[in-house]
């Protein structure tokens, strides 16, 4: 556990010391944490709001470039995901840790055809869902275009409330106490 709050202080420290690389590795923070297994062992969720609060400390004019960046690396990690659904269903599910987990790839299954589309939305809220929900979309063989829409428009609207609250919070301390 050390490790990864080290990581996560690593990365904070540079996007303090170098805020222009903050889009960037919001980007590549957000398609990483979207992308199926690798955002269950990597923090990411932790130094997006973190940067988030930064932003909102540094120049709160670069907050909807990040949430941009943020967005974008979400939706691109989720169509990874969806693709490598769609295309390798059965190798998927021969690996872990699914094969040694089969009931949560048939949750995935029941929570996607009660939710739909929905459930692309409500996965990407959802921790324990997050990184499944676009593989199983994929495996469903869910159509395309409505995956896609339900993708991008919630991946704006994730970045914004993940990333808000932390510079908000920073421009009413700004605001209200110095």
């Amino acid at each position: 556990m050390a490790g990864l709050t080290e990581f996560t202080n690593t990365v904070l420290d540079f996007v303090r010391l170098h805020p222009n690389w903050a889009a960037l590795i919001v980007f590549g923070l957000a398609f990483g944490r979207s992308l199926a297994f690798v955002s269950l062992i990597l923090p990411f969720w932790a130094m997006l709001v973190g940067i988030g609060t930064i932003v909102g400390a540094a120049d709160p004019l670069i907050f909807w470039t990040i949430v941009t960046a943020a967005a974008i690396g979400a939706a691109l990690g989720d169509w990874l995901s969806y693709w490598l659904g769609y295309h390798y269903h059965a190798q998927i599910q021969a690996m872990w840790p699914l094969k040694d987990h089969p009931k949560l790839l048939e949750n995935g299954h029941k929570f996607f055809r009660r939710w739909g589309v929905w459930a692309v939305v409500i996965g990407r809220f959802s921790g324990p869902l997050r990184a499944s929900v676009p593989i199983v979309a994929g495996i469903t063989e869910m159509p395309w275009l409505r995956f896609q829409l339900a993708n991008w428009s919630s991946a704006f609207l994730w970045a914004f409330v993940l990333l808000s609250p932390g510079t908000f919070a920073v421009q009413w301390w700004k605001e209200y106490f110095f």
